[in-house]
């Protein structure tokens, strides 16, 4: 019997980290299921959680890829970029000062800053943003955002009236922060934080204790961030320091929230409204997502499950792809995914799996068309 009606399948994965980008991904998958079922309608949309690749996903959407140089985390100029579309910029945290800017071998977890991302802001409140979103996620520093805020004009002083250099450690000699140099246009402009971790500024969960070592503390190293962070929040807004998501980024959360009146959304939540992810989705026959690892981490907040939720809400059937996943079947029902395919059920050895991921993904692709689209 012919087919009566071609299957809309939406392919939404975010990045397979170590292997491929989101957009590579997606393309892999829909090439794969391209070979079985050519008649299938299907949209790739490559998605972020605010992370690195949360720019690529909006460009691959169709929007407009700004680029500038700014300062990396140590202040070394490099290339980047923002997306934009009408007046709405999407600034990627990782894209500028993240830990892919740091060198391999010369970490600066003192004196390492988020200036650069305070630069990128300026560039895209110059292009007329009205509202900004800011992707929080792979943080070279800890600062609590003082460098971001340092360059939309604001000053951090110490005893003699001196600006302080940049980098979480100088906070410690703060007295003062003068905001009257700040930016006008940000008092006008909308940020909004997209962000999957809820760490306060401060303490055992805060933006020392659990990231500094990622981005190369010592012991003595944390000590000297926590002192100076604690300085950092009585100056500029201890109210602010207990706030869910303030110690992300290195506390950029924080010094966003006091300072820039930003809010705190979800990042998958915050990228899929803004691609309009609901309404691809209410047309769908099947829906696919997934990244590298789906695993315990993944159920809180990653984008995997915030494709499937709204998937799940809609009343479409969702499935993962996986370059490996450490989750029950159980688990993975509960999660709402009808199924999840793994690279790694493929490819046993890891190094092979990550090198030949797209050919994978294609054979994946292969497999989800054949058992879970209808006939």
């Amino acid at each position: 019997m012919a087919r009566e009606i071609s299957p809309r399948v939406v392919v939404a994965p975010d990045k397979f980290k170590g292997s491929l980008t989101a957009r590579e991904a997606a393309a892999a998958l829909a090439a794969g299921i391209s070979v079985v079922r050519p008649d299938a309608e299907i949209t790739e949309l490559p998605v972020a959680d605010g992370g690195d690749g949360t720019v690529d996903a909006f460009v691959a959407a169709g929007w407009e890829r700004v680029e500038l140089t700014a300062p990396g985390p140590t202040g070394v100029p490099e290339a980047t970029a923002y997306a934009m579309r009408d007046d709405i910029a999407v600034v990627e945290l990782a894209a500028v000062v993240g830990l892919v800017r740091l060198p391999a071998d010369a970490p600066d977890p003192l004196g390492a800053s988020t200036y650069g991302l305070g630069v990128v802001i300026a560039h895209a409140l110059a292009r007329g943003a009205a509202e900004i979103i800011i992707g929080l996620g792979g943080s070279a520093s800890t600062d609590g955002g003082a460098g971001l805020l340092q360059a939309l004009g604001a000053r951090v002083l110490d005893a003699d009236g001196r600006e302080l250099p940049l980098g979480g450690a100088a906070l410690a000699q703060a007295v003062a922060f003068d905001r009257s140099g700040l930016d006008s246009r940000v008092a006008a402009t909308r940020f909004t934080l997209a962000c999957d971790v809820d760490n306060p500024l401060l303490g055992p969960t805060g933006a020392a204790a659990v990231y500094g070592p990622q981005k190369g503390a010592t012991a003595d190293d944390l000590a000297i961030l926590e002192a100076a962070l604690e300085n950092w929040s009585g100056l500029v807004g201890p109210d602010y320091a207990d706030q869910p998501g303030a110690g992300a980024a290195g506390g950029a959360g924080f010094g966003a929230l006091a300072v820039l009146g930003a809010r705190m959304r979800s990042g998958i939540e915050v990228i899929l409204d803004l691609l309009d992810f609901h309404a691809l989705v209410g047309k769908a026959t099947l829906v696919i997502t997934g990244e590298g690892s789906l695993d315990a981490q993944s159920l809180h907040g990653k984008a995997p499950i915030g494709v499937c939720a709204v998937a799940r809400a809609a009343e479409v059937p969702v499935v993962a792809a996986a370059g490996r996943t450490t989750l029950a079947p159980a688990e993975i029902r509960a999660a709402g995914f009808t199924a999840c395919y793994a690279l790694a059920d493929l490819e046993p050895d890891p190094a092979r799996s990550m090198s030949n991921a797209a050919a994978l993904l294609q054979q994946v692709g292969r497999r989800i068309a054949t058992e879970q689209l209808p006939t």
